[in-house]
């Protein structure tokens, strides 16, 4: 075994005594702040203080010492020398350790934060004897904790007076932390309370069962959730929408701790969306769904007949009376009259079915799960009945009726684009079938307004290739024998083809606005042929041409007449105006105004289809008109109708009596003209002198005439 190695350079006792004296000051002269001893008495005076004494309060050590020029009791902060001695002097009376912070002056008048640890020194009799330790600089450390103080009350302020509700929340659904903001939000008094009484988040908060168990899945999923809007409870059972934010909280190993995020009452919003939503799907006016609303609908009783394998049926319905009834008695009364129009229809038929309103006066009814058309049958008649009832507004009856189409699904169409536009033309038919009916879609039908369409883009086409042209019929005098007029007569020549007659057309043309431009084009060319025939027989040939409703509303009527007078240098007496008896209808007052306007250009002015159409004497005393002509129905079964040959004559006298010459149309046997002329008409029109001519053969036939 080795022996310890002999130490041949022993140090002396004295020696390494003064090494650690030395290695102590030299520690102590390097120390961060002020090592001292100090008296304990009133003044702490100073018996060592360490060159830090400079760095820390500004004062040299022999400033201090002593109380050479100040003494420490007098830098310490005036608010803190008592806590300071107090502290001391409770380390003093145990006998401890003491630590404590506080403030002192510096030399140059800054206020900082020390640290102070010391503990007292005792005699050999236990008597305290002085107090000896470290005082160093802590202002750094009292500024970040101040600092932090102060974000804390911050962040503190911002989480109790938040307008959201902030939470941290278990994933088993306690809550371990809400703000006072949530606790209103959910009607509770406290955060307290709420987190008392609302300790099981997934079966007492979320309205929709199983909502928490979404939330949990997303956030484990994707760590974060963001605008997740939930219905929620409040205290009181009523409840709000919220929409949530939150985040995963994990610790440094991974583990989660809880979620944390805001919550926000979107209920104001959410009503607001509903509300717009109702209002883009629903009718302003009536409240029913509307034309938006209506293939979403469509689409729904569409699938429940597949699945049921029934049928269901689209009821197209159109008021007949509302325009005449809203543009003479004003917006107020038409819609007035349209709520009540829906509230009938809405009684009519069953809650499971959909009254629509598209716009206007048009609505679409549909009719689920039908089983035969009689269940069709019996709720259009009730439909009918009850439309037609009388509606009172502002004291006054107004009576409308109404024009039904249905289609039928799946018979008359595979989808809602089909089924819509098949009970419209089905409505059309019930239009033109006299109104206050309702017809069911066929076939037939579809076939018919095929044609229609196809006839209407042909007739645009023949505009514009000049393929209409006029055909003259010549009026005799009954008392002369002589030609004393014509009527101009609209027809279509397509090439190649057979001459198409107005009766193909004309309605087509007055319901898409085509007829302005033919009545026009009408109006100039029989203004050129009255021209021309006056100038080769040396004498006015009245030209008669027919004006349609629509061109007798146009407001500008007589002026366009004037204008085609002077282009074509016509006298207005060689010009003569056919308006129907039934134009009469819509207004009146508005018609009998039109006549004046017409008449004094010095046109003549004929009352067509009399007989047929207003038939107010009332009215008739006051139209300036020249002729009434006798509709061809009571020419045609004057020999096989006793009663036509009473209206016949009651005619002519009504007419003489108003000074007005009577015109019998349709005349087309020696009979016929014998019984006329004897009963006194004026002029005649028909077969029994000449059929209608086109343009070189009327000329010559009225040449030969006149030679």
């Amino acid at each position: 075994m080795n022996s310890l190695p002999k130490v041949t350079n022993l140090i002396s006792v004295d020696s390494f005594v003064h090494n650690r004296q030395h290695m102590l000051d030299v520690l102590v002269e390097n120390m961060d702040g002020l090592v001292y001893c100090t008296l304990y008495d009133d003044y702490w005076t100073l018996i060592f203080a360490s060159v830090g004494c400079k760095e820390l309060t500004g004062y040299a050590p022999e400033d201090l010492m002593f109380n050479n020029v100040v003494s420490y009791e007098e830098i310490t902060f005036e608010d803190d020398r008592q806590l300071v001695r107090d502290k001391i002097d409770d380390a003093v009376a145990t006998g401890s350790r003491f630590e404590i912070e506080y403030r002192i002056k510096r030399a140059n008048g800054e206020v900082i934060w020390v640290s102070e640890r010391g503990n007292p020194i005792y005699n050999e009799r236990g008597k305290i004897h002085a107090i000896e330790g470290i005082i160093q600089n802590i202002a750094t450390r009292k500024q970040i904790e101040q600092s932090l103080r102060d974000a804390e009350s911050r962040y503190r302020s911002i989480f109790e007076n938040a307008i959201e509700g902030i939470f941290q929340s278990t994933p088993s659904g306690h809550y371990l932390m809400v703000n006072p903001s949530l606790a209103r939000m959910y009607g509770y008094n406290s955060p307290q309370e709420l987190m008392l009484v609302l300790n099981n988040i997934n079966e007492q908060l979320y309205v929709k069962p199983g909502r928490r168990k979404e939330f949990v899945l997303e956030m484990e999923s994707h760590q974060n959730i963001q605008n997740f809007e939930s219905l929620a409870y409040k205290k009181d059972g009523s409840s709000i929408w919220i929409s949530e934010n939150a985040r995963s909280v994990y610790d440094e190993a991974g583990n989660l701790l809880y979620y944390e995020g805001t919550v926000e009452d979107i209920t104001s919003r959410k009503n607001y969306e509903t509300q717009l939503e109702y209002q883009a799907t629903h009718d302003t006016l009536t409240g029913l769904p509307n034309r938006c609303m209506l293939h979403d609908r469509l689409t729904q009783c569409i699938n429940f007949a597949d699945r049921y394998h029934n049928k269901m049926a689209v009821a197209f319905l159109d008021l007949d009376q509302f325009k005449l009834i809203n543009d003479s008695m004003g917006h107020e009364v038409g819609d007035h009259l349209l709520l009540i129009m829906s509230q009938r229809l809405s009684a009519c038929v069953r809650e499971v079915d959909t009254v629509v309103r598209l716009g206007g006066d048009e609505f679409v009814i549909l009719i689920s799960n039908i089983d035969n058309l009689n269940n069709i049958t019996v709720t259009m008649k009730r439909i009918l009945s009850s439309v037609a009832k009388p509606c009172v507004i502002n004291g006054l009856d107004y009576l409308v009726t109404c024009s039904i189409g249905i289609s039928i699904y799946p018979d008359d169409g595979g989808d809602p684009s089909m089924l819509l536009k098949n009970a419209d033309t089905a409505m059309y038919k019930a239009k033109k079938a006299g109104r206050n009916n309702y017809q069911v879609y066929t076939q037939e039908l579809n076939e018919a307004l095929a044609e229609r369409v196809k006839l209407e883009f042909r007739l645009r086409q023949a505009i514009e290739n000049n393929e209409l042209l006029l055909y003259y019929q010549p009026k005799v005098d009954f008392s002369t024998g002589l030609i004393c007029g014509a009527e101009a007569l609209l027809r279509w020549q397509p090439p190649g083809e057979e001459m198409i007659g107005p009766i193909k057309f004309i309605q087509i043309a007055e319901e898409t606005g085509l007829i302005d431009k033919i009545g026009e084009w009408v109006l100039i060319q029989a203004c050129k042929q009255a021209k021309a025939i006056k100038e080769k027989i040396g004498a006015p040939l009245p030209i008669a041409v027919n004006v349609s409703p629509r061109q007798f509303k146009q407001p500008h009527l007589a002026q366009t007449i004037k204008n085609i007078l002077k282009a074509t240098q016509l006298d207005p007496e060689c010009l003569e105006l056919e308006i129907t008896e039934s134009t009469l209808i819509d207004d009146a007052a508005k018609f009998i105004d039109t006549l004046h306007s017409l008449k004094t250009i010095g046109v003549k002015i004929a009352i067509d289809d009399f007989g047929t159409g207003y038939s107010n004497l009332a009215y008739l005393k006051d139209f300036p008109v020249d002729r009434l002509k006798i509709d061809k129905v009571f020419v045609n079964c004057l020999e096989n109708d006793p009663a036509n040959l009473a209206i016949l004559r009651a005619i002519i006298v009504l007419g003489h009596s108003l000074d007005k010459k009577v015109v019998a149309e349709g005349v087309e046997t020696e009979n016929q003209y014998d019984f006329l002329a004897s009963i006194g008409c004026d002029e005649l029109q028909g077969y029994y002198f000449s059929h209608p001519l086109p343009e070189s053969e009327f000329e010559a036939l009225i040449l030969s005439h006149y030679q």
